[in-house]
């Protein structure tokens, strides 16, 4: 069984806020509720279960137009991004730019 690809694009957010629109996006469906705009929500949503993929399925999660993200958003940020990805081992990250 192949693993869900879920696609993060660099091109649909300029900022910080509009970063987390686009993770709720592509990482949650149909929620009732809203998902919080910080770290912690987003390491949360990376678990599954919000409507994309299960909890811990594996999946290949795909930046594209990374270094436009890099520019926009800031090295520190990035960094923490990165970080809390590469802490879920259900995930296959790969950026292309």
């Amino acid at each position: 069984m192949s693993k869900q690809t879920i696609i993060i694009n660099g091109n649909n957010f300029s900022n910080i806020r509009t970063f987390y629109i686009e993770i709720d996006n592509v990482l949650t469906r149909n929620l009732i509720w809203k998902t919080g705009h910080n770290l912690s929500a987003f390491n949360d949503l990376l678990w599954g279960g919000f409507g994309v993929h299960e909890y811990e399925e594996s999946i290949k999660l795909i930046w594209v137009n990374f270094s436009n993200s890099k520019k926009r958003l800031g090295e520190e940020f990035i960094n923490n991004l990165i970080d809390i990805i590469s802490d879920h081992e259900h995930i296959e990250f790969i950026t292309i730019d």
